[in-house]
């Protein structure tokens, strides 16, 4: 099954992806936001063209675990999402994957400009990870 990650902020969207295999989720791209309707738009259009059967879109909860106002604005463009694609849509708990990214990205000697340009397609591809990780141990569990 085709996946797709989406790591949802107000200027910018990382769009990570995955094959067949479900094994390893790739960063893909970063998309300028331009507006709702053309955001959510350009979104079901790349879902589409790629085959997606499942979008994992990052969930901002907060840290003692509740949902606050940005994760409320991630599940109502989740559910707008829904409405234009055939593509389940599932939330995975983003906590941290972009302070993940950021520090992988710093130990990898990449400079601060060049960063800022891959950082959100890169927590889009940890969020899918974490979220293909969980899925293949909860397989494993129930053999």
């Amino acid at each position: 099954m085709r996946h797709i990650g989406l790591d949802l902020g107000d200027a910018r969207i990382g769009i990570a992806t995955c094959g067949e295999s479900e094994m390893f989720a790739s960063p893909a791209e970063t998309y300028r936001c331009r507006g709702r309707e053309a955001d959510l738009k350009y979104i079901a259009d790349y879902c589409a063209a790629a085959g997606a059967k499942r979008i994992v879109i990052g969930l901002p909860v907060n840290m003692d675990g509740t949902n606050g106002p940005r994760a409320e604005k991630v599940m109502a463009f989740g559910d707008a999402l829904a409405e234009l694609t055939d593509a389940e849509i599932v939330y995975q708990d983003e906590r941290l994957t972009t302070v993940t990214g950021e520090q992988m990205l710093i130990e990898a000697g990449v400079r601060r400009e060049k960063r800022k340009q891959v950082i959100d397609k890169i927590a889009a591809a940890i969020i899918l990870q974490t979220y293909l990780d969980t899925e293949h141990g909860k397989t494993k569990k129930s053999r």
